[in-house]
């Protein structure tokens, strides 16, 4: 990763240079042409109709160049496409551009994996990029378009624009709940059974809602200008659909606050714990050294070899010290039990 980005330094603008994981399979186009009568995977571009190019992959150069030429794309714009480092942003290149980028979360075990995603809005047309993973973000929406479920068929590419934000919003609601299905799991082992582990597991829990929240807060504002948003790429009547997706955003950034203070809430709880288990012990240490401490006590005395020691005399004061060691021991254990210190 870092070499990457040494790669990248210095460039001119606009230099097409993949940064990201290394990917192996090639990169794929999906075109999809529709109105309200009908959806069409071609090529073609038909007049009153929207069309949608799903591209799978941004790794190979030369086919982005190709993308960028046919559309007319900024050269900076496909430089962010290409870079899966890129922070989610809004920009205009021109009347006719709108580049949005956001990150498509999965949780794998308890580590989140982000997906850089870029889309673009033209009058007529969306373009999607997306890494070439293996999965397909946006099936759904391919789904629901060739059912003809909803409004997307009827709408206009600035609602298909929505649509395939929408889908990557929506996506964070699932993640979160599965990531609070691990905060609850871990909660419990820490009352049940609190340990280091438990403190390393919620360190990676930390880091990775972090990782969220950088995907998740930049869209408050991204979200917010795409409302005031006068462009002529955006119909009025669409605005109600990003108001939606804003109150979303606001909703997924609630939980990460609360999934902090929960964590939070967790690791004291882990601390007070392990501590008072610490704490414990010592006490019970301190008992048993407290009892051993007059018997350790009467076993120097009598170890001592001065001749005048009237008691070595005794036949049986080896048995009467022995008893009385055991008499003093049992009562200090029971002492300490009355006063609740074991």
């Amino acid at each position: 990763m870092k070499k990457k980005h040494l790669d990248k330094a210095f460039t001119s603008p606009g230099s097409l240079i993949y940064l990201g994981k290394e990917r192996t399979l090639p990169v794929e186009i999906m075109t999809i042409r529709y109105n309200e009568e009908e959806v069409v995977f071609s090529g073609q571009r038909v007049a009153g109709n929207v069309h949608w190019y799903n591209v799978e992959g941004v790794h190979e150069a030369e086919k982005m160049e190709k993308i960028a030429k046919d559309f007319g794309f900024h050269p900076l714009l496909i430089e962010d496409v290409m870079n899966t480092y890129s922070k989610p942003k809004l920009e205009h290149f021109g009347e006719n551009s709108l580049f949005l980028i956001l990150k498509m979360l999965k949780m794998e075990g308890t580590q989140i994996i982000p997906e850089h995603l870029a889309l673009v809005l033209g009058p007529d047309y969306v373009v999607s990029f997306q890494e070439a993973d293996g999965t397909d973000v946006f099936e759904p929406i391919a789904d629901r378009l060739q059912a003809s479920i909803g409004k997307t068929r009827k709408g206009k590419s600035d609602y298909l624009f929505y649509s395939l934000a929408d889908v990557i919003v929506d996506n964070y609601y699932l993640l979160l709940d599965d990531f609070s299905d691990h905060l609850e799991e871990i909660e419990l082992s820490v009352i049940e059974n609190p340990s280091k582990v438990d403190q390393k597991r919620l360190y990676e829990l930390r880091r990775e809602l972090l990782v969220i929240r950088k995907a998740v807060a930049p869209l408050r504002e991204i979200f917010s200008a795409l409302i005031r948003d006068e462009s002529a790429l955006i119909h009025a009547s669409t605005h109600i659909y990003f108001r939606d997706i804003y109150d979303h955003v606001l909703q997924v950034l609630e939980m990460i606050d609360s999934y902090r203070e929960m964590l939070e809430n967790i690791q004291n709880n882990l601390l007070n714990n392990l501590s008072a288990r610490m704490n414990g012990v010592m006490k019970t240490l301190t008992v048993f050294t407290a009892i051993f401490m007059p018997l350790s006590f009467i076993a120097g005395i009598y170890g001592m070899n001065f001749k005048n020691m009237p008691e070595l005399d005794q036949p049986n004061g080896y048995f009467y010290t022995l008893g009385g060691m055991a008499v003093l021991g049992i009562g200090l254990w029971f002492y300490f039990k009355w006063k609740k210190y074991v």
